[in-house]
């Protein structure tokens, strides 16, 4: 069974004026422009009375070796989202308006493709290829990783505030 360690943990959160369809483009593009693959395991839509709330999750793979592979799994939950007209310049723009957190977790996973668990002595001399062999580069990747999920909530922080500047 392959191994699989969370390294990292962050999230967002922003409250008012922003695009739910471009903010979710925004996140999927970024994370495809860095080489992963984007799988969405889950989208629910409830729609209330104080507006609408929306629970999305993604699983976001990229293979670095035949060995390891990054996850980072992200988790949105919009609430309250309204549309929203605004005047810019004179010109009408509809867009929305409600409460953001998107959670990042960041995991390295290790013999993802299962090539050590055939024997009870592959799985022993995988634990030693782990602990001594390669220690140094699984520390770096761990570092890699973690600073890709630390990056991905920076670009949307950054993101969210440019669109409150709008």
């Amino acid at each position: 069974m392959s191994e699989k360690e969370l390294i990292c943990e962050t999230k967002v959160k922003y409250s008012g004026i922003f695009s739910f369809k471009d903010l979710y483009n925004f996140v999927y593009d970024f994370l495809t422009d860095k080489g992963f693959f984007v799988e969405e395991k889950n989208y629910s839509e409830k729609v209330k009375p104080e507006g609408k709330e929306i629970e999305i999750k993604w699983v976001c793979l990229k293979k670095i070796t035949d060995y390891f592979r990054y996850e980072i799994v992200i988790n949105f939950k919009i609430t309250g989202l309204l549309d929203v007209e605004i005047t810019k310049e004179g010109k009408k723009f509809v867009s929305n308006k409600g409460d953001v957190e998107i959670k990042f977790s960041g995991s390295l996973e290790r013999d993802y493709e299962n090539k050590f668990e055939t024997s009870a002595f592959l799985k022993f001399m995988r634990g030693v290829y782990d602990k001594y062999v390669i220690k140094s580069r699984i520390e770096k990747m761990e570092d890699k990783l973690a600073e890709i999920v630390v990056e991905s909530a920076n670009q949307v922080k950054a993101y969210l505030a440019l669109e409150a500047k709008r």
